[in-house]
């Protein structure tokens, strides 16, 4: 556990680090994005002076904190964690990226889903393989359904990065879990905008609390 929660904390650490990296550059595959963040980047000699760079510091930490004190709390109180694990560390990487791109790479959540049936098949999920099958598909076809309604009104109202997170989503926890996760996500989305006073916002972050939070209200059940 003690691993896991160390390598917790190092990912967190990274994740702004690969968001901006993502902000220059949209993979097109897992091998490419690895391949530009590992690049290194050049900087002047007073870029560790500068504000920037003691913002994004300052954000690495807490990005850290959050993720190690997430993944103890999966080793706690889930039976199987180690599947988990990584749902818990893509789900805020793909938050981080949203927030700063408003966009939901598809070498994220298609993999994301892709495990995550694996799991259920494997027994290493939440919820079973049939459960986890129908989420999916749920995940995608509800939105879809929902986006067809509304883009007369507003084309960008749900994006397509947010249709396969939900799918993904919805194979970790199923069709009922997918419900609340979306019920949950929309409020906390309404009381963002109000309180930033923002008509636009991501709402990957939105999906990504509400989807870890469900993960640990069935794992605990």
């Amino acid at each position: 556990m003690i691993f896991w929660v160390a390598g917790a904390f190092l990912w967190g650490m990274m994740t702004p680090y690969m968001a901006r990296r993502f902000a220059k550059f949209m993979p097109a595959t897992l091998a490419c994005a690895v391949v530009e963040l590992l690049r290194i980047e050049k900087r002047g000699k007073n870029y560790r002076k500068t504000d920037l760079y003691k913002k994004l510091v300052w954000r690495s930490v807490m990005a850290g904190l959050i993720n190690a004190m997430l993944t103890l709390g999966v080793w706690v109180f889930l039976a199987k964690p180690e599947l988990a694990t990584v749902y818990v560390w893509v789900l805020l990487l793909a938050a981080e990226i949203d927030i700063r791109m408003f966009v939901l790479p598809d070498i994220l959540t298609i993999p994301l889903m892709i495990i995550g049936i694996a799991a259920a098949y494997a027994g290493f999920g939440v919820v079973t393989i049939d459960e986890s099958v129908w989420g999916a598909l749920a995940g995608y076809f509800l939105p879809a359904a929902v986006s067809l309604l509304v883009v007369w009104y507003r084309r960008d109202a749900f994006g397509g990065g947010d249709i396969k997170l939900l799918a993904a989503v919805g194979a970790w926890l199923g069709v009922e879990g997918l419900l609340y996760v979306i019920a949950v996500a929309s409020v906390l989305g309404l009381v963002t905008a109000a309180v930033q006073k923002k008509r636009e916002l991501a709402f990957g972050p939105m999906l990504a609390v509400a989807g870890i939070a469900m993960m640990f209200w069935i794992g605990i059940k």
